[in-house]
């Protein structure tokens, strides 16, 4: 902090020594002669290597504004070898724009990763920076707009300035409702590609956010939420929330069971807006902070303690004392259940369903380059609202539905036992390999088989139909529990399909009966493995004029694995890809270097599909976010 306080005062001082005259309190026009250079000392001309005065910031970082067309503007800073601009510190705005004129979503273009002594990796640029800025402005004449710029840079190891600010005034020319509508030109991905600067899906929910009206941007992101609410991600908060209703017992009614739900469901709503507005503000997804082994590992230890819990081998509650003071604090309801699921809600939140989906990821851009907090956070909370009206109408109907007392309700407790299990096992999935948890998926299914009657004789003629067909329940999970026995001898790494790797290789196939076995009807594809900026850089330039996909992965990524198994297996999409340099980024630790990556592209997780073209430049409009099946990405190649 006292090493930024100094550079900050340096800078100060420097300034009011430096300033040439007539310059005015921040203010350029587009005739300033920002192209020739100052007399005296601070002359770039006269800035020799042998110099150790820093340029004044107008000379280091000089800004420029044109307007290209009618349509859109385009901001330049000249950067002058020897220093930098922070990318996040970049913002442009337009001042009391006409009625109907707005800018519309900004992209800024990849930067540079620096290590700050003060601030860690930052995002910054080292060279001249040109940003595209698309207008929204109805038909009409001639226009004059203000463009109003923010930013700050530093001279390279030497000191930072201040916050500058500049305005420049531009004139757009006559807009027609024809101008800038036709829709650009593509071509496929799989081939030499140009390089296009059109928006990403990410991009159009942005402009969607910023520019779309309130209420009808709320009822879209709550759509949005209800489809969200039956992807993978969701689906273990299922069982969670069903098991907190089954186990509150005889006293549950229906309007209990609507309270805990709705409890439930707001906890992970609130959470899921608070995380995704720190996210977009700050850069730091809590959700991917909490994938951490250790918690995951916690998470599912407490899964595994509510199980037995359900199957009867003892009663979790909290010390009498603290449960007659939530008591009295809750007007005398069951001690600490409100809290209890409240928590539960948080946590599920963060650690069951960290998928990143189109929609999240353009409200999380459109927070981090508007900075708009509120208008973000409440298209969040509308989402996360619509993900938990499945959540909440399951809870509520299953305390009208379910079994009140008797041996029923110790085998729907027990059935969702088993549930919280396979919930624990999904989580371990994320931090433990294949050959850990394949035999304990082994385990739970040969265990319950057994359990419900498999291997019990049924008495002839005196057994009762619900005996037969929880027998026949048992059998089913017995046979899936030696499938997974011998797809995990055999190299399997998925309990829903434990045979499928011996349908890719054959066990008793060989080079003299098949010596023509085609590499691409079998396996998954093979991705080169980037750790940092730099080695993608690296990759890029040694890509030889091939177009190259990267492609953003991490171990606890539900939708990533979904897509190995059921998108990069698939032949057709291996064969399309054939002549694509594959890169992965492997973002499961979430190190500096990985932070660093996704900061570069402006993401804030996996999965994501990048494509950059033969030149090495990034197809924008291009991108994959979220999870995209075999068609799809088949026909987004060929698009």
């Amino acid at each position: 902090m006292r090493n930024t306080l100094t550079r900050y005062l340096g800078a100060a001082i420097l300034l009011l020594l430096s300033m040439p005259p007539g310059l005015g309190a921040g203010v350029t026009s587009p005739s300033s002669p920002l192209s020739e250079p100052p007399k005296g000392k601070f002359s770039v001309l006269n800035n020799q290597p042998g110099d150790d005065e820093p340029l004044p910031p107008e000379i280091a970082f000089p800004f420029l504004a044109e307007a290209t067309n009618a349509t859109t503007l385009t901001a330049n800073w000249n950067i002058t070898p020897g220093y930098y601009l922070y990318r996040d510190k970049i913002h442009l705005r337009l001042v009391n724009a006409p009625s109907g004129v707005s800018l519309d979503a900004i992209v800024l273009p990849p930067s540079d990763t620096k290590k700050d002594d003060d601030l860690g990796v930052v995002e910054v640029y080292h060279t001249p920076l040109a940003i595209r800025l698309p207008l929204q402005r109805p038909p009409g004449g001639a226009l004059t707009v203000t463009l109003e710029a923010k930013f700050q840079g530093c001279a390279e190891n030497r000191l930072c300035y201040p916050p500058q600010t500049r305005s420049i005034a531009l004139t757009l020319p006559p807009f027609t409702p024809d101008q800038g509508n036709s829709a650009p030109q593509t071509t496929p991905l799989v081939g030499t590609v140009p390089s296009l600067a059109t928006d990403s899906e990410q991009d159009r929910i942005t402009a969607f956010l910023a520019n779309g009206n309130q209420l009808l941007v709320l009822a879209w992101f709550f759509g949005i939420g209800l489809l969200l609410a039956f992807t993978p991600c969701i689906f273990p908060m299922f069982p969670i929330l069903s098991s907190i209703i089954v186990g509150q017992g005889k006293d549950l009614t229906t309007a209990r069971a609507f309270s805990l739900s709705l409890v439930y469901v707001i906890a992970m709503a609130a959470t899921y807006t608070t995380a995704g507005v720190v996210a977009g503000l700050v850069g730091t997804n809590l959700q991917i902070l909490f994938q951490d082994p250790w918690i995951i590992g916690a998470f599912s230890a407490v899964f595994v303690a509510l199980a037995l819990s359900m199957f009867g081998l003892f009663e979790l509650q909290l010390p009498l004392q603290l449960q007659n003071h939530i008591t009295t604090l809750s007007n005398h309801q069951t001690g600490g259940t409100y809290v209890g699921v409240a928590v539960m809600g948080f946590l599920s939140a963060l650690v069951v369903g960290p998928c990143i989906a189109p929609p999240l990821a353009g409200t999380l851009l459109y927070i981090s380059q508007s900075g708009n907090a509120v208008q973000g956070g409440l298209a969040l909370f509308s989402m996360s609202i619509g993900m938990g009206i499945p959540l909440l109408v399951i809870g509520t109907t299953g305390g009208r539905w379910l079994p009140k007392a008797g041996a029923w309700m110790d085998a729907i407790k027990a059935i969702f036992g088993v549930l919280l299990l396979t919930v624990a096992l999904t989580l371990l999935e994320r931090i433990l390999p294949a050959s850990v948890t394949l035999p304990l998926w082994t385990t739970l299914f040969i265990v319950c088989g057994t359990y419900l009657g498999a291997l019990d004789a049924l008495p002839l003629g005196a057994a009762s139909g619900w005996r037969r067909l929880w027998k026949g329940f048992g059998v089913v999970l017995l046979v899936q529990g030696v499938l997974i026995l011998v797809g995990a001898a055999s190299g399997s790494d998925d309990p829903w399909q434990p045979l499928k790797c011996l349908r890719m290789n054959p066990p008793f196939s060989s080079a003299h009966s098949s010596d023509t076995i085609d590499t691409d009807t079998a396996g998954t594809l093979s991705f080169q493995r980037i750790a940092s900026p730099l080695e993608l850089d690296q990759a890029l330039a040694s890509a030889e004029s091939h177009p190259v996909l990267l492609d953003f992965y991490a171990d606890w990524c539900v939708e990533c694995k979904r897509m190995e198994q059921v998108t990069f297996s698939d032949a057709a999409v291996r064969a399309a890809l054939s002549e694509v340099i594959l890169l992965r980024a492997d973002v499961t630790k979430n190190t500096e270097a990985d932070q660093a990556l996704l900061r570069r592209f402006e993401l804030f997780g996996p999965p994501a599909l990048l494509f950059f073209d033969a030149n090495g430049k990034e197809r924008r409009d291009a991108r994959i976010i979220g999870f995209a099946d075999a068609a799809q990405l088949r026909a987004h190649l060929e698009h």
